[in-house]
């Protein structure tokens, strides 16, 4: 079975589930997109990822702000308010009865191409919008054994080529830097920046706890993750001294922790790197009290949701 920080538990609800494309529901099977979609021709498109919790979308708010800041950064116009993207969600989320323990994908292209080529001005038609709701709740056993990381010669890229902040559909890179790790014999894989210092992973972003401080990268290279930004947050709120800075595989192979964070998985213990042990090899103490309190923090947002 494949092992990391997307692990899902099995669920047949989902072989019956229906996806919105362009707000017409089509049954799992039947769900198709054409092959001049901007998305599929050149990985023209942004994208979004977020939780249904006990009927609240969490953190959504979070979410679509990255997402419209994605769309105009590849100079994406979008023909609908998020107000009318949320209701699209909402609508797809009540044809499912979905209510709870729901991962909800939310890809958006250019749209459908003349011809296959580069060029936005081929484009032919309005964004299309694709939302895909399914039933996934995160292994716990794959949570308490924790993931291994290999450190990849791919790097993150420069702001000035193709930002680490973007959600685009561009992913070959990191595709690439995960293939490279499972061939290592890794769950995952470590990301450098183009300075050598620890970015991020492939999927998720990356933290280490030293002498009960955590750590992460600087917002240069890495994700704008909103798992990252809501941990960063209970660590000020709750007086746990926390860095945003440069560090490199010296301080990581000398981490008494190390985690990373994922819209999905939350926060996920990092065992091993690069074959060596991370602290005593277990999910951690300061790793667990920060999941307690993402998951509080959640537990708020649902209650005033």
């Amino acid at each position: 079975m494949v092992h990391g920080t997307h692990n899902a538990l099995e669920d047949s609800r989902n072989d019956a589930i229906l996806i919105s494309i362009n707000g017409e529901l089509f049954k799992r099977n039947e769900a198709k997109i054409s092959v001049f979609d901007s998305g599929y021709l050149v990985g023209d498109g942004v994208w979004e990822a977020l939780r249904l919790h006990q009927g609240v979308l969490v953190f959504i708010e979070d979410h679509f702000n990255r997402l419209w800041q994605s769309a105009a950064t590849i100079g994406m116009q979008l023909p609908f308010t998020k107000e009318a993207l949320i209701q699209k969600v909402w609508d797809t989320l009540k044809a499912n009865e979905m209510n709870d323990g729901v991962h909800v994908r939310i890809m958006v292209t250019r749209g459908i191409k003349k011809t296959p080529s580069q060029d936005p001005r081929l484009t032919i038609s309005g964004p299309n919008v694709v939302i895909i709701p399914e039933y996934k709740t995160a292994s716990k056993a794959s949570k308490d054994k924790g993931i291994t990381l290999f450190t990849s010669t791919i790097r993150r890229g420069s702001p000035d080529y193709l930002d680490p902040r973007l959600n685009c559909h561009s992913k070959l890179h990191e595709v690439q830097a995960l293939i490279q790790a499972i061939e290592a014999g890794a769950d995952e894989a470590l990301m450098l920046d183009i300075n050598g210092f620890v970015s991020t992973c492939n999927a998720t972003n990356f933290f280490i706890v030293k002498n009960n401080e955590v750590w992460t990268s600087t917002s240069k290279y890495c994700m704008n993750g909103i798992t990252r930004g809501k941990v960063l947050e209970v660590c000020k709120n709750n007086g746990i001294v926390h860095y945003e800075k440069d560090f490199s595989l010296f301080d990581v192979y000398g981490a008494d922790e190390a985690f990373v964070t994922g819209t999905f998985g939350g926060l996920t213990p990092v065992t091993k790197i690069d074959g060596r042990l991370i602290g005593n090899g277990k999910y951690g103490e300061v790793t667990k009290h920060l999941s307690h309190l993402y998951e509080v923090l959640i537990e708020n947002e649902v209650k005033h949701g």
